[in-house]
């Protein structure tokens, strides 16, 4: 019988699609766009967070004004940009096989996301998944986003399911710290760019290099059936 108790939690980018780098670069554009000019480094530091947080947190590193209008310009500009290079978007080896698993297994899943829905909207579709009629909550979702603990909570509500005995998959520190304030076990994935000592400072009990990675090891996380 399936271990019903345990529920799957899932970010998007980084972690189910290889989609952070072009996250970074739409960053990028839509920075230079406002006359911002950022190492790239420091953007990818932020990737996972919400996008509200992540442009405060950049625009101090460089001494720009912070105005709502300013704020809402390089939102919209990311998300344009990011449209531009969906078409090099593509699921992360294991991202598929690991959601048909569980949902052969009848182990509950949900995708948690930072992003809003007119960017993950192109994730989904790549891994087929479709919003309408699977459990996805994005950042127009909740009050707060990453490393808030919000959009994880949310997502065991949609499934019905504690929180508390949810495994919460995730690529960034950002991920980990939510899935800690979340009371969640964080598991972590090196696809997103982050090294295995800082995701597991961020308090993942487990570290695995990509999706595929993580179902070979599934019984270590309680996905066995």
């Amino acid at each position: 019988m399936p271990r019903r108790d345990v529920s799957f939690l899932f970010d998007l980018d980084g972690t189910l699609v290889d989609s952070v780098y072009q996250h970074v670069l739409a960053w990028q554009q839509a920075l230079h766009a406002a006359g911002i000019e950022l190492s790239v480094w420091r953007i990818h530091r932020r990737i996972g967070m919400s996008g509200g947080l992540f442009t405060e947190m950049l625009l101090r590193e460089v001494s720009v004004p912070i105005t709502p209008d300013l704020l809402e310009t390089l939102q919209r500009q990311h998300a344009e940009a990011y449209a531009r290079l969906v078409p090099w978007v593509r699921p992360l080896p294991g991202a598929t096989e690991l959601l048909a698993y569980l949902t052969a297994a009848k182990l509950p899943w949900a995708i948690a996301t930072s992003g809003r829905m007119i960017s993950a909207q192109h994730n989904l579709r790549a891994l087929g998944i479709d919003p309408a009629s699977a459990a996805v909550v994005t950042r127009d979702d909740v009050a707060h986003a990453k490393p808030d603990p919000d959009l994880f909570i949310a997502a065991a509500d949609r499934l019905g399911s504690d929180i508390h005995s949810a495994v919460i998959v995730g690529d960034s520190i950002w991920d980990m710290l939510a899935a800690r304030r979340a009371h969640g076990l964080g598991v972590g994935l090196l696809s997103g760019g982050y090294g295995q000592d800082e995701l597991e400072r961020g308090g993942a009990i487990r570290v695995y290099e990509d999706p595929a990675d993580m179902l070979r090891h599934i019984d270590e996380v309680g996905g066995r059936t």
